[in-house]
C-alpha cells in the first residue's frame, strides 16, 4: 500500500543555474527518507518521490558527468 505524502507546506526550489529558464525541476527538502521533486512548469500536478539515497546518488553522477550534456 502507497502512503500518500502531505506536500502542502513544501518549500520548493530550483537550482540556480537553471537561469529561470522553463524546463527545470524543482525539491522540496525537509521529507525524511524521501525527496519530492516536482516540474516547475506543472507545479499542481503530483510531485514524484525519490529515496533521498537516490537521489544523491543521481546528483553525484551529474556532477561527475556521468550522464553528458543535454
Amino acid at each position: 500500500m502507497i502512503t500518500p505524502v502531505d506536500l502542502t507546506g513544501a518549500s520548493w526550489f530550483k537550482a540556480s543555474y537553471s537561469d529561470n529558464g522553463g524546463s527545470c525541476i524543482e525539491v522540496a527538502p525537509g521529507f525524511p527518507g524521501m525527496v519530492p521533486v516536482r516540474d516547475s512548469k506543472n507545479p499542481h500536478q503530483p510531485a514524484l518521490l525519490f529515496p533521498t539515497t537516490a537521489f544523491t546518488a543521481f546528483i553525484t553522477g551529474v556532477k561527475n558527468g556521468q550522464f553528458g550534456t543535454v
